[in-house]
């Protein structure tokens, strides 16, 4: 049982890897709600999160296949942000922890 409790925690610790990070998933809702987001549309959208921190958190969710990032050939260069197909993958769990708030700020008695 301690082999297979181990390995469960790893999962979840590599599942965490991937979305781990303050805004990550807040970015993922905002792109599953609209796809083709810009950076600009991206940072308007979540207040609190720096330029710089937006940038690296996108990166790392390209880097993962989470997110697709396309640059247009275009003057000025026009860049958009998507979900790949295999970030889709997180929309499950991504729903469950939006209703999972949504119960916590009722019980809590902030919603």
């Amino acid at each position: 049982m301690e082999n297979h409790l181990t390995q469960s925690e790893c999962l979840v610790a590599s599942t965490l890897q991937v979305i781990s990070g303050k805004w990550k998933m807040v970015i993922l809702y905002h792109l599953f709600s609209q796809p083709n987001m810009r950076f600009s549309e991206l940072k308007r959208r979540i207040p609190g999160v720096s330029q710089r921190v937006l940038t690296k958190q996108l990166r790392e969710l390209e880097q993962e296949g989470i997110v697709v990032r396309t640059v247009y050939p275009e003057v000025p260069p026009r860049v958009e942000y998507a979900i790949s197909p295999y970030g889709r993958s997180l929309r499950p769990i991504l729903d469950m922890m939006h209703s999972w708030g949504e119960e916590h700020l009722k019980r809590t008695g902030r919603l």
